[in-house]
């Protein structure tokens, strides 16, 4: 007999351990399913997380590694927030969507004009966008207590369904020869999000990125909101009694997360991109969620699984490039990750007895 045992408190070590237990059984499952597909499961793994590193290229691609991290670390740096007071955001694709299409709206209704003040003013919109998309599902959760995460998923149906009209439609190139997209924004200098030092793949959306790691650890652990914000979620009722307002602190928490989701998606479009398209959205709003979690909600933390998690977005593309993986293979190895992530998580709490009488 196999029992779980409540324990009296957390357990730290496997709060630490729990990330590390999971990455190791990704790697032995997912090396499982690619042998079931028929691969070398050791040369897999080597491509995946060695050869973007130390093979030949390297230089490259560890370039890449901060391009593809930072939208991931921006998001999931929002999302934590929420996640600490218990406030589930699970549409931050649909803000990032919409974060790019506003940013990339206001470039390109001015183009071919050229000003300093068109890229700030880009930012300023794709903030904007996210953040009064996080705010539907905030004001219909405080008005009418409705669910964040459904609302908030659903949106993301209804943003996708947005870029594909605006891809199509207000925003198409003109000069496209028909085909859907907007023009291309590093095509154009002032509306371009450029890399700032040759040769790193450091673009603004880098520095925002930590940026943004830095100012999630001075509000989590030196602020008294951050401490507010981790009694609402771990005591809800002693929240209260300190005078914590559960309406503001969802409208906060939802607003930030969608904010820097919006953020993602203007630099993203602006920068490595390029243009709005229908198949923009490359579904980092939902993988920052494994970012987080991975994370531990910790800034330094969610630092390093982004960079773990982008580590995968490359490698997965090497290995669907030389081993003719599928890219399905990839993303189920990639939902692995949060899977065993939640699954050892259980230890932390609970301890396992085999055998003996029934508790």
């Amino acid at each position: 007999m196999i029992t779980l045992i409540k324990r009296p408190t957390p357990s730290k070590g496997w709060s630490y351990a729990t990330p590390v237990v999971a990455v190791l059984a990704t790697m032995v499952a997912g090396g499982l399913l690619f042998a079931a597909l028929g691969k070398n499961p050791v040369e897999a793994i080597r491509v995946i997380f060695w050869d973007p590193l130390f093979g030949a290229n390297a230089a490259y691609f560890r370039s890449q590694l901060l391009v593809k991290a930072a939208p991931l670390i921006l998001i999931a740096s929002g999302l934590a927030v929420g996640f600490r007071a218990g406030i589930w955001n699970i549409g931050a694709e649909g803000q990032y969507i919409i974060g790019a299409i506003c940013g990339a709206a206001v470039a390109l209704s001015v183009y071919p004009a050229e000003s300093a003040w068109l890229f700030p003013a880009m930012v300023i919109a794709g903030a904007l966008g996210g953040l009064l998309w996080g705010m539907i599902p905030a004001l219909l959760k405080t008005l009418f207590g409705t669910s964040e995460i459904l609302v908030s998923l659903m949106l993301v149906y209804v943003a996708q369904n947005l870029l594909a009209y605006v891809a199509f439609g207000p925003l198409k190139n003109p000069q496209g020869y028909g085909f859907p997209g907007s023009r291309n924004l590093q095509q154009y200098p002032s509306a371009h999000n450029p890399e700032l030092i040759a040769g790193t793949g450091a673009h603004w959306g880098v520095m925002a990125a930590i940026v943004a790691v830095i100012a999630l650890y001075i509000l989590m652990h030196r602020h008294i909101a951050g401490f507010r914000i981790r009694v609402a979620g771990e005591a809800p009722r002693a929240a209260r009694f300190a005078g914590v307002v559960p309406a503001r602190l969802v409208v906060f928490c939802l607003g930030l997360s969608g904010a820097l989701a919006g953020l993602a998606g203007l630099f993203e479009v602006s920068g490595p991109s390029g243009q709005i398209t229908d198949s923009f959205n490359a579904g980092y709003g939902f993988t920052a969620i494994i970012v987080a979690f991975l994370g531990r909600l910790h800034p330094l933390g969610i630092l390093l699984a982004g960079l773990l998690m982008a580590l995968t977005y490359i490698g997965g593309d090497m290995a669907q490039l030389i081993l003719q993986l599928p890219a399905a293979a990839i993303q189920v190895f990639q939902g692995m990750l949060l899977f065993f992530l939640l699954g050892f998580d259980v230890l932390t709490n609970y301890r396992i007895r085999i055998g003996g009488a029934r508790a």
